[in-house]
């Protein structure tokens, strides 16, 4: 099965994605603008006071006009200090208000993700995008867009105070603009495509490493080791080369607009000088000029890093938006299910376009029977049992559940109806009760402790350091395969609903320990739908029927003794079960 990759935003969708995320938040951001307007303004009153004093002293002046020239100075360097402080934590607000919102939103989008297109997808590429390109955006939203406005609104003003104050000298301050929009232009161009490559290569970095860690086991029994790190290093190679794509764009443009503005003063200097040659300007309005152009060295230098580290965050904005463009499996309809009655007609699923891996599968469950379903690897079984929980919309046919197709119900109601659990079970950080709410978040106390028992999980439970409130997950305790497994049948137990299918959801247990499980389960299933995909056909004797799923079909349905005394397949299973 090939991965799909998740969409990417394009420029117009990240632009308007931009634009509401600022409207959203125009008030904090026309506060910051001002305040920041202000210092920047507070910090040109010493070139223009600098320029004054040397006209005044050159023309001649007394000690009280310079001392007061001094003291406005002061103030003025008080003023902007004072201003800067609120302005930044301002800035910093907003930052961190606007950040919160994408990363909720984006952890909204995600959770929301149709099940099979996260399955298709595989892990990198989702990983990549809730790690790297958040982490990005977040310094970007945090530090980078509070510094572009720091420096846009100083360059401006101080452009504009130059121009008022001596408009023939400043014109030199202009000398290397036509270089610096050259370099940009030739940097924007080529920044985003190579952005993009760099960010696709991490996330096929993050998905061999990751499954390189989760399949270890099986890479060494197999000895693909080599074939591993032969994978890894191409996938290296390719991240390496993005890499050093993206810093030959940062080698041309920062050196190109830091010598355009870094020649400024001396072409301020040089033309100054012809100017005051010729009678046309004072040396303190060439010192005032001077002084600015020099004091936009800093505003510059940290607009052209910030420019390059907001391209960076611009990309990962269009890979989290995208995130948001996901096609939907299924759009839920308004019909309410009459009963509980599961029927699949003429089920077909592919992966990949004409590549069938069931075919024509019909299925009647009556309601409240326990059904198994057995066969041997591959044969479809795991797919069918999506099928039958409205994991996957069929490609052909349908499941229904009281007439109404699963896939035409909202994803809150489907639950009620049907869920399914797997062998892959994941503790989530938090409590144990954490997790076991997640099924039912008003429930008591006594309630999941009454979930853990009916799992045969309450004893151990209780011997935890903490009981309910001992930590789990990533950082806490530990909890074995087995012990993830039972909280995963907990949490369906309080889920309660009315058909179940378990994908071999016993089978991290030891076989003793599974059989005793399964027989204390069956009070709390009793009435309810039971459809167990299983490899322990144990399970298959204690059903009121069994179907044998082999080449994506069902070759054998019926009672367990009817299909063993049938001699087919299922009996053939059942007497190479029996002599293991």
């Amino acid at each position: 099965m090939t991965a799909t990759v998740l969409p990417i935003a394009d420029g117009a969708d990240t632009r308007r994605a931009t634009v509401a995320l600022l409207r959203d938040h125009r008030g904090a951001l026309t506060r910051v603008v001002v305040l920041h307007t202000v210092a920047a303004v507070a910090g040109l009153v010493g070139p223009w006071l600098l320029g004054r004093i040397v006209n005044d002293v050159t023309g001649g002046t007394t000690d009280t006009a310079v001392d007061r020239m001094v003291a406005v100075l002061l103030g003025a360097v008080l003023l902007q200090a004072v201003v800067t402080r609120f302005a930044q934590q301002a800035s910093m607000v907003l930052g961190e208000q606007v950040f919160a919102e994408l990363r909720e939103e984006f952890m909204d989008t995600v959770t929301r993700l149709p099940l099979s297109t996260v399955e298709r997808a595989g892990t990198g590429d989702l990983v990549a995008r809730t790690t790297n390109d958040v982490n990005r955006l977040q310094h970007a939203v945090r530090f980078g867009v509070p510094r572009i406005m720091v420096c846009v609104v100083t360059i401006v003003l101080t452009l504009v105070a130059s121009f008022l104050v001596a408009p023939l000298v400043s014109v030199g301050l202009l000398v290397g603009v036509p270089a610096i929009v050259v370099a940009t232009r030739w940097y924007l161009r080529r920044a985003t495509p190579g952005y993009l490559r760099e960010s696709a290569a991490y996330a096929t970095v993050n998905g061999t490493i990751t499954e390189a860690v989760e399949g270890a086991r099986t890479t060494d029994a197999l000895h693909l080791g080599a074939r591993m790190r032969r994978r890894v290093d191409r996938n290296l190679r390719e991240a390496f080369e993005a890499e050093r794509y993206t810093l030959r764009l940062r080698s041309v443009l920062i050196p190109s607009v830091d010598a355009g503005f870094s020649f400024a003063p001396v072409a301020v200097l040089l033309w100054g000088g012809w100017l005051l040659s010729q009678g046309h300007t004072s040396v303190g309005a060439v010192t005032s000029v001077m002084a600015f152009g020099m004091q936009l060295g800093g505003p510059v230098f940290d607009l052209i890093f910030w420019l390059d580290e907001l391209q960076v965050a611009g990309v990962s904005l269009s890979r989290v938006i995208g995130v948001r463009l996901v096609d939907q499996d299924r759009e839920a309809g308004t019909a309410v299910p009459a009963d509980e009655h599961v029927v699949g007609s003429k089920v077909r699923y592919a992966y990949r376009e004409g590549h069938d891996v069931l075919h024509d599968v019909d299925l009647d469950l009556r309601v409240g029977e326990r059904l198994a379903i057995v066969g041997p690897s591959g044969a479809g079984k795991s797919t069918l049992g999506r099928m039958l929980a409205g994991i996957h919309p069929p490609t052909g046919g349908s499941v229904t559940v009281g007439g109404v197709p699963l896939v035409e119900l909202p994803l809150e109601d489907l639950r009620r109806h049907v869920a399914l659990v797997t062998q892959e079970h994941h503790v989530f950080v938090g409590t144990v009760a954490d997790n076991l709410r997640l099924a039912d978040t008003d429930a008591t106390d006594e309630q999941l402790l009454d979930a853990l028992e009916a799992v045969d999980a309450r004893s151990w439970a209780e011997a935890l350091p903490d009981g309910l409130a001992t930590e789990v997950g990533s950082g806490g305790h530990t909890l074995t395969a087995a012990q993830a497994q039972q909280i995963a049948l907990a949490r369906l137990v309080l889920l309660d609903p009315h058909t179940l299918v378990l994908d071999e959801a016993t089978s991290l247990l030891d076989p003793r320990a599974a059989r005793h499980l399964e027989r204390s389960l069956n009070g709390v299933l009793e009435g309810r739908t039971v459809v167990a995909i299983a490899h322990r056909l144990h399970t298959a004797h204690d059903a009121d029927r069994v179907a044998v799923v082999d080449g994506g079909r069902i070759t054998e349905i019926g009672p367990h003794d009817e299909l063993v005394a049938a001699g087919g397949d299922y009996a053939r299973l059942w007497h190479s079960w029996q002599h293991e």
